[in-house]
């Protein structure tokens, strides 16, 4: 009896007050609301973050050519065609070197720069990828179609390209591509495999630029070194520079990831000895994620303290 009391006398309370009432079930609603919703998109902003860099591989370390801070500030000369290249980055003899430590299991070799790709009357400003076979498995990319670049193409040097989906699509949004023949700047390249699409990549550490992978065309390691060179040459706007550079990036791999951080250590004490000017980067991915699950902890504990905050005015009010 006592107990029906108290629910008639809250009922009438409730309803002799209906504005009060609907306000302080509002602003409770609200903070609730914001609870969940806060910590929901910290968790899917986390999670995306990990994702990204998990897919970089948690036993790989990258080596990328960087260019230094004081040719950044002068810029390429224009006195003559030897002062228009820069010269910085990985060299070939450095991988011969770095693959003596001990604990590295494979080096992959890449090389990259931006080109004028053309079907027809179809141009497209793609990025060249230059590499080995095992590039598509490193970067998680999937074949559509045909293959990807095998060791007999690196081998032989041939002159044969696979293209990213997005490519293929505006080269060919009818015809099969394999087969077909591009032109990269002026250099026919024979399509052997389309890529499926995937999805971009956000840049991670501050020398790891963003990749979206839609425009990318790859061809083998050998065959770049043999009808492009270490020299490539850009035109904009009327003014000319150039940039030197042997290997874009390097990415190692250990056996386990307890050995990624020591040998990471010793690739860049072979780098400081290899190299005068610091023209290169370090980006190590088991680092980065153990850094976006501290800072996923923090935004949840940050998040979850504004929610709480909310949530006590709401019932307050």
């Amino acid at each position: 009896f006592f107990q029906f009391r108290v629910w008639r006398l809250a009922i009438t309370s409730l309803l002799l007050h209906p504005l009060r009432s609907m306000l302080t079930v509002l602003g409770i609603f609200i903070g609730v609301a914001s609870v969940v919703w806060l910590l929901a998109i910290g968790e899917g902003i986390s999670r995306e973050a990990q994702r990204q860099i998990e897919q970089l591989g948690a036993t790989n370390i990258m080596l990328r050519s960087v260019l230094p801070v004081e040719e950044k500030l002068t810029g390429g000369s224009t006195l003559g065609d030897e002062d228009l290249f820069i010269r910085y980055g990985i060299k070939r003899d450095d991988v011969e070197a770095l693959l003596q430590i001990p604990t590295l299991v494979n080096a992959l070799k890449i090389r990259e720069t931006m080109r004028e790709a053309h079907y027809g009357a179809a141009t497209v400003d793609s990025r060249l990828v230059a590499c080995t076979p095992e590039y598509a498995e490193v970067m998680k990319l999937e074949i559509e179609r045909g293959e990807f670049i095998s060791d007999i193409h690196v081998n032989n040097r041939d002159n044969v390209c696979v293209l990213a989906s997005q490519v293929a699509r505006q080269f060919f949004p009818v015809d099969d591509p394999l087969g077909k023949i591009i032109r990269v700047r002026e250099l026919p390249y024979t399509v052997v495999g389309v890529m499926k699409d995937r999805t971009p990549m956000a840049g991670i550490g501050g020398s790891l630029a963003a990749q979206d992978f839609v425009n990318d065309i790859y061809i083998p390691l050998e065959t770049f070194w043999q009808r492009i060179g270490d020299r490539v040459l850009f035109v904009t706007a009327g003014q000319r520079r150039g940039e030197e550079i042997e290997l874009s990036q390097i990415t190692f791999q250990v056996a386990t990831t307890a050995e990624v951080v020591p040998t990471a250590a010793a690739v860049r004490r072979t780098m400081e000895k290899l190299h005068k000017n610091v023209d290169y980067a370090i980006v190590i991915p088991l680092e980065l994620l153990e850094q976006a699950r501290t800072t996923k902890m923090m935004f949840m504990v940050f998040m979850g303290l504004i929610a709480a905050v909310t949530l006590m005015f709401g019932g307050i009010g």
